[in-house]
């Protein structure tokens, strides 16, 4: 009798332990902390129904030393540096989330959120566009910023201004850049037609600037090569088309995707930096609607080189991405967990754009269906939020177990609001990042850098590869949280 007892006892414990894991994945109040990591990340003027309290104003003369106000913005990861670079990919994986899955953010009550997140970025980057051939693509110099560890509330460091124009040309920037402004203007339609008029036109000023002067962007902006450099630039100018071509349905842009002489290939990741899957993704959609020939031309490439790389994700390619014993998706050392939210946020649109056709997918290790896309979307947020080997959300201050040192100056300093005395640019180190305890600030909604490729990981924020977070990170997942939620 007592054994029947005992073996019930372990039966229950099991079912209990399932279920509370199964029961930890609240979909809905990650998408929630997803857009609050945004109020966190801002530069310039805050808002009054600003929500993340801890934060205060900061960078409020940005551009004066250029006679522009560049004043607003985000700070791209844990430093108070305003890279234009991942701003603006971060941007358009905001736009592209809401885009596809606004209806699911309206019934969470997140769309005005998501929106808001989207428009702190975009009026940025219209301040940033004065004219027609010049951007402003970075405030603030990393060497010195990094030097550092100081609140952007009273940082003490340099805000020097760095451009693009027609002498110093950066394709790949203002690409990026008009990407962003036109997947933002399809967000903003229907909510704010006339914003999403303005951010049409200087959409289409910066492909056209892109196009006519041709160059990476770090060879203007030196000081940017040495944390964000581009390795080419073909792949903005297609997605910048794609985007533009979505938002205006002018023949123009799909002419310059058909005529693309490199459609990109089989790619091994999606990411600020290579945006060929993203626009092969948004071209295999128009072949699937039929709004291009499906067998002609450089469109069944897109196509297919979209489909290879989700085939290589969901393990049944002919090269398929690494995953930790865990389960997570693992492609590089630094920062891994953007690479798989951008590959989580293209499977699942590629699932919605596969459903309505009942369509499947090709690979070579057998034909995928598009619900295995999002099982593979849901099995990598899980890991995120919290189902894997060490029990912990990467997601911060999501769950009971999550990092409580993420490599950010603002977060790891007490608020200014509880103590305004000056942080001197040294003090810092060893008033607060030194220090082996808790940040004092809960960087809500941060997706951090994430474990390494055998599932380990190391609370501390002097491991930046691992404890830094960076808006390129949560951005993919706010669609994918959307959809799930």
């Amino acid at each position: 009798m007592a054994s029947i007892t005992v073996f019930a006892l372990v039966c229950l414990s099991l079912l209990s332990t399932t279920h509370s894991v199964v029961a930890a994945i609240d979909y809905g109040q990650a998408l929630t902390k997803s857009l609050l990591y945004y109020e966190a990340q801002r530069s310039g003027k805050l808002p009054p129904q600003q929500r993340v309290q801890w934060r205060g104003d900061s960078a409020l003369k940005d551009g004066s030393d250029a006679g522009v106000d560049l004043v607003g913005g985000y700070y791209d990861a844990g430093d108070n540096v305003k890279f234009g670079f991942p701003m603006a990919f971060t941007i358009t994986m905001l736009s592209w989330s809401t885009v596809e899955f606004a209806n699911k953010l309206e019934a969470k009550n997140e769309l005005s959120n998501a929106l808001d997140a989207i428009k702190w970025g975009t009026d940025y980057l219209i301040k940033a566009h004065p004219e027609a051939n010049v951007l402003y693509g970075e405030v603030g110099d990393g060497g010195s910023d990094h030097a550092c560890w100081q609140r952007p509330e009273d940082m003490t460091t340099p805000r020097n201004t760095f451009k693009i124009d027609e002498q110093h040309p950066g394709s790949d920037l203002a690409g990026e850049t008009a990407a962003a402004l036109a997947a933002a203007s399809i967000a903003f339609k229907n909510a704010d037609p006339k914003y999403s008029g303005l951010l049409l036109t200087h959409a289409k000023q910066l492909f056209e600037f892109a196009r006519t002067y041709p160059g990476l962007y770090q060879n203007s902006i030196n000081v940017a090569g040495q944390f964000y450099s581009s390795s080419g630039y073909e792949d903005e100018l297609l997605w910048a088309a794609a985007w533009l071509h979505h938002a205006t349905d002018d023949q123009s842009y799909l002419d310059y995707l058909g005529q693309a002489g490199n459609t990109g290939g089989a790619r091994t990741e999606f990411s600020w930096d290579d945006k060929f899957v993203g626009a092969q993704v948004l071209v295999a959609k128009l072949v699937l609607e039929g709004k291009v020939p499906a067998n002609s031309g450089p469109w069944s490439q897109y196509k297919n080189q979209a489909e290879q790389f989700i085939c290589s994700c969901i393990q049944k390619g002919n090269s398929n991405v690494k995953k930790t014993p865990g389960g997570l998706l693992w492609f590089l050392p630094f920062n891994n967990l953007q690479y798989t939210a951008t590959a989580t946020l293209v499977a699942t649109i590629y699932s919605e754009y596969l459903s309505p056709k009942h369509a499947p997918i090709q690979c070579s290790g057998g034909i995928v269906q598009s619900p295995a896309l999002l099982d593979l979307a849901r099995s990598q947020v899980d890991y995120i939020l919290g189902s894997n080997p060490n029990g912990m959300s990467y997601m911060v201050g999501y769950g009971s177990k999550y990092p409580t040192q993420v490599h950010h100056r603002g977060a790891s300093i007490v608020s200014i609001k509880k103590d305004p005395s000056p942080v001197a640019c040294q003090a810092g180190f060893d008033a607060w990042f030194n220090k082996n305890v808790p940040n004092p600030n809960v960087l809500d909604g941060a997706i951090v850098g994430g474990p390494n490729d055998s599932d380990g990981y190391t609370d501390s924020r002097s491991n930046f590869q691992m404890a830094e977070a960076a808006t390129v990170n949560t951005a993919p997942l706010v669609g994918v949280l959307a959809k799930l939620a």
